[in-house]
């Protein structure tokens, strides 16, 4: 009996050891009010965002300094929310929303800068380099690839990836697809660069950018949002 209870002592104890040296899930940005003296890896995080956006606070020390409050302030008084240089909940909100906001606008940008540097490769049916040329799903593969996001390689296929989107709610960097014999069978793709314009490898003209005129909305399959 003594023994028994004994190897259960000791069981226990490990337990809660083990529950002492369990690594604490990590805060969200916003879950805990941020203010001057604050620190620790929210307050990283909060400055890094801060200098991504184009408030800078200097080095992501983890220290709520008063170069960071200034920082926040400057946020603040932009987005029309309380100046006060404390992070509360409406604060983190919205900081958080307009860094994920960059973070796309800035992944757009480098795509349709890579797409319009290969504007003039000669079109290769199967071809997936610009060494070798492009066909339509080869050119925007390429692309994405170039840029951290994998596409499946035929167009048909990247009609599956992300998010459906309509005609009307395109935005850059979205995928266009399109129908040539119009029997709702995807067999072209390109990236819409906006303004009702898109880059693709055209057979006729390699990478070229086109109007979405009444003939291209008239074999518009549909967008997708990947990223």
């Amino acid at each position: 009996m003594k023994k028994a209870f004994s190897v259960l002592a000791v069981l226990m104890l490990a337990v809660m050891m083990g529950l002492a040296v369990a690594p604490a899930a990590k805060a969200a940005l916003g879950d805990t009010l941020l203010k001057v003296g604050s620190y620790g890896p929210d307050v990283s995080a909060l400055q890094a965002k801060l200098n991504y956006l184009g408030y800078p606070v200097g080095k992501a020390d983890g220290i709520f300094g008063n170069l960071t409050r200034h920082g926040v302030v400057s946020f603040q008084a932009a987005n029309n929310l309380a100046a006060d240089g404390i992070v509360g909940p409406l604060t983190a909100n919205a900081l958080n929303k307009a860094y994920a906001a960059q973070q796309r606008q800035d992944k757009v940008n480098a795509i349709l800068a890579t797409a319009k540097q290969y504007i003039g490769v000669r079109y290769q049916w199967g071809g997936s380099t610009p060494q070798t040329g492009f066909d339509c799903s080869g050119f925007t593969s390429y692309v994405f690839a170039r840029n951290g996001i994998t596409l499946p390689r035929m167009s048909r296929d990247q009609y599956t990836v992300g998010s459906p989107v309509s005609f009307s709610n395109l935005q850059p960097g979205d995928l266009v697809f399109f129908s040539f014999a119009k029997n709702g069978v995807v067999d072209h793709d390109g990236i819409y660069l906006g303004n009702g314009q898109f880059i693709n490898a055209s057979s006729s003209k390699g990478v070229t950018i086109y109007t979405m005129g009444p003939y291209w909305q008239s074999i518009f399959m549909g967008g997708r949002r990947v990223f």
